[in-house]
Parts: C-alpha cells; sequence; structure tokens
C-alpha cells in the first residue's frame, strides 16, 4: 500500500530522511542474513570445487586400479600390412608373421549378358540357391534379370548374398553374385528351379580362409582376415595390401614408461587435491587468518584419509615403489625406483596398486569416491546442507522484505501524522495569535 507524506512541511524536519535511516536499523537483522548468504554461498562453491578434483581424483585411480591397467603393452608391425592390437590379457611378445592365404568371398560371374527385362529363367520364374547345408532354397522371381538381382537382395530372403548387375554394353548386363561374408565355408550355386544352368553358366571364384605361418609348423587360419586372439589378447588383422608371402615381424613389449606416468599423475592428482585443501583449511601467519573451510570436519577427514591410503592395511609400506609420505604432508613420487621394482616384478607391483590386491590405486579410489560420490559422498552431503540452509537463509530474506516494507509504511503514517498534526497546530496558533491581537487594548 503507498503512502505519501509531507516531509518537514510543518515540523522543517527532513523525515524521509529519519524514515530511511530508521529503517537502516530496522534492516539490521536482514543485512546479517544476507551477509550470511554471502558467506555460506562462497563456502559452497569452494565445497563444489573441491568436490570436482576428488571425483576427477577418483576416476584416475579407479582407472589405474583395474588389473587391465597393469597390462600396457605397445604393439608394433614391421609390415603395414599386419596390423597387431593388443587387448586385455596380453603379455609380451614377438611372433614372425608370414601370410599364406587372404579371406575372400565366394563370386559367381554369369557368361550371358541381357537386358534388364529379358525373361532369363526359363520356363520356371524362380531359381535354385545351394549353400551346401542339405536344404538348397528356390527364390521366386518376376523371371527378368532385374527381378533375380532383386530376389537375390531380397532381405527377406536372407540369402547372405549380394547381386550386381555389371554393365558390359549399352542396354546389356552380366550378373555378379557374391557372398557377403569371406571364407571357404562360403561357397554356392544358382541354378534354374530344374537344376539347370543359368545365364549359360558362371565363372567361379571360390571363397576362401586366410592363413598364417607362425614358424615351427603352426599355421592359423580365419573365415576373415581378422585373427583374434592368436595369442591371449593379441589380434591379428591382414589389410588391403597382404598378399600370400607378405611378412612381418609382430612385438608386443612392456611400456614401463607410460605406467610410470600414469602413477606419477595419480600422485600429482592427490598432492593438487592435498593443496588445494591446505589452502582453504591452514592457518596463514602472516596475515593471522584462517581459511575459509579451516573448521569444516569433512574437509580435514579427507586429507587424512588419503594420505592414509598410502599404507596398506598390513602396515607395510610403498617407499620401494617410490611413494612416500613427505614431512610437509604430501606425496612424494621416484620414477627410477618404481620403473625398477616393476621391471623386476610386474605381477606383484600390480597387486600392490590394483583392486587385486586392495592395492594404493584402489585405496585411494574408495576414498575419493567416499567424498565425491553424486548421492552418498560426505563432499557432497556437505554441499547439499550448506545449500540447503541458503535456502532457509533466503526464505528469510524475503520474510524480512514484507516485514520492513510493513514498519516503513507505518513510519511513514506516523511522520506524515506528525506533520499533519503541527500543522493543525500552527494554524491553531495563527488564529488565537490574530485573534488575541483584534481584542481592544484597556485603556489606563
Amino acid at each position: 500500500m503507498a503512502t505519501s507524506s509531507i516531509s518537514g512541511l510543518a515540523s522543517g524536519l527532513d523525515t524521509a530522511t529519519l524514515v530511511d535511516q530508521f529503517m537502516q536499523l530496522e534492516a539490521a537483522p536482514q543485512t546479517r542474513l544476507k551477509s550470511k548468504v554471502t558467506t555460506e554461498t562462497s563456502l559452497a562453491n569452494l565445497l563444489q570445487t573441491l568436490n570436482t578434483k576428488t571425483s576427477v581424483l577418483a576416476s584416475k585411480a579407479e582407472a589405474l586400479a583395474k588389473p587391465t591397467a597393469w597390462t600396457p603393452l605397445t604393439a608394433t608391425s614391421s609390415n603395414a600390412a599386419v596390423s597387431v592390437t593388443a587387448g586385455g590379457g596380453a603379455g609380451p611378445a614377438t611372433l614372425s608373421v608370414t601370410v599364406t592365404g587372404v579371406a575372400r568371398s565366394h563370386q559367381l560371374g554369369f557368361a550371358q549378358a541381357h537386358a534388364l527385362t529379358d525373361q532369363v529363367t526359363g520356363a520356371s520364374t524362380s531359381v535354385r540357391l545351394d549353400r551346401f547345408d542339405g536344404s538348397p532354397v528356390d527364390l521366386a522371381t518376376d523371371g527378368t534379370l532385374s527381378g533375380l538381382a532383386r530376389a537375390i537382395n531380397d532381405p527377406a530372403h536372407a540369402t547372405g548374398l549380394a547381386a550386381s548387375l555389371v554393365k558390359v554394353a549399352d542396354g546389356s548386363y552380366q550378373l555378379l553374385v557374391e557372398s557377403t561374408a569371406t571364407g571357404a565355408a562360403q561357397d554356392f550355386t544358382l541354378t534354374g528351379s530344374d537344376g539347370a544352368a543359368l545365364l549359360g553358366g558362371a565363372t567361379v571364384r571360390a571363397g576362401s580362409d586366410a592363413s598364417i605361418d607362425l614358424g615351427a609348423g603352426i599355421v592359423v587360419t580365419s573365415t576373415t582376415n581378422t585373427f583374434t586372439d592368436v595369442l591371449p589378447g593379441v589380434t591379428l588383422t591382414l589389410g588391403a595390401a597382404a598378399a600370400t608371402g607378405t611378412t612381418s615381424s609382430v612385438a608386443l613389449t612392456r611400456d614401463t614408461s607410460k605406467l610410470a606416468t600414469s602413477v606419477k599423475d595419480l600422485v600429482d592428482t592427490v598432492n593438487s587435491l592435498l593443496a588445494d585443501i591446505d589452502a582453504q583449511t591452514s592457518y596463514n601467519t602472516a596475515t593471522k587468518t584462517s581459511g575459509a573451510l579451516a573448521g569444516d570436519a569433512t574437509v580435514r577427514s579427507l586429507r587424512s584419509a588419503l594420505l592414509d591410503a598410502v599404507y596398506p592395511s598390513d602396515g607395510t609400506s610403498l617407499a620401494s615403489l617410490g611413494i612416500q609420505v613427505s614431512r610437509t604432508g604430501t606425496l612424494t613420487f621416484d620414477q627410477s625406483a618404481f620403473t625398477q621394482a616393476y621391471a623386476a616384478d610386474p605381477a606383484g607391483v600390480a597387486e600392490r596398486f590394483s583392486t587385486a590386491g586392495d592395492g594404493f590405486a584402489a585405496r585411494v579410489a574408495t576414498v575419493a569416491k567416499g567424498a565425491s560420490n553424486s548421492t552418498t559422498g560426505t563432499l557432497t552431503a556437505a554441499i547439499t546442507g550448506r545449500r540447503t540452509g541458503i535456502e532457509r537463509l533466503q526464505d528469510g530474506i524475503e520474510a524480512w522484505d514484507t516485514r520492513l516494507e510493513l514498519r516503513r509504511t507505518t513510519l511513514q503514517r506516523q511522520f506524515t501524522a506528525l506533520e499533519t498534526a503541527l500543522g493543525q497546530m500552527s494554524s491553531q496558533s495563527s488564529w488565537l495569535a490574530g485573534q488575541i491581537s483584534s481584542l481592544p487594548s484597556s485603556s489606563s
């Protein structure tokens, strides 16, 4: 409700300013609430930053805790026509590969050329597909050359074949049919429904399996040009340039430097998070001020838990693997010591880091996920608690807006009433003065 005021009309006082000054006093509790919201918002944002970095740490630690992370191999081939990939379970190895055959599809190139609309199936409009599996299939067509190709390519027939009409002259086409898969077992024939030759018979390019010779009398075959698990986790693939007689030296070697870099990255990420926690919780002797999160037990607990993760439950140390806690409460990493330890006992070192042995990376992942989990994390809960508190404070601020508006209205009314009363009194005083002055003066 708007309320007019007559500022100083009768009293000469600046009542509008007086109302503003009174309102500043009245608004003091709301101002404190607003200041509290600013502080809590800043703290919630600091916690969110720490939570994000903790989540990143959890992801890195979880990745390094996987046993498969501890078989890092560099796979190389001396010939680009033979590629090699190493997956889970692969180990160091060398192979001498000689290509003795490549995988091909089975093809039939029919002899006679016809127009697309020519009738080519004889008296019957169907053709017989025999895949030599004991159950030949008759494919219904409209009898034309184009209809025959459509019937072979129809997905509903699931022939496993691809038919192409090759233009050999104007208005003249020859039929080429090919198995969609490679391998010797993809052979087939196409004849008339009575078994008679179709389109003058066909020239055959037989399907074939791929084969490689690894030496010592070991020959590996595959229906495709990919050889899966030639060794555990090792896949060889013959490229388009591969041909019979192609040779390649394949090597799978441990990439220790890559693994050491991953461990160093994890240690650096832990230290970065510890530094952020220290910046927000430590006491600055120069400025005599404490960090914004100095009193936050959740953050301090996270710091302690990260350092405790260095020590296995059996009380042993990771010093022999190059990881130690420094006097300043951070981690140090000796890459040379780690490399030597891993070279001496790859499996043992892997166990002391991975989930297989409740290793260091696994323990760090547990701590980091326990803090940053989106629903149950301790940091997440602290952030949620502060944001809930901020919402309550903002509700209080809004309530004060209404209360202060009513208070201002009341003060304006009171001062308006005062000015009105003073104005009336001034008028009465002037009237009385006039009356008195008009009285006859007494004679002596």
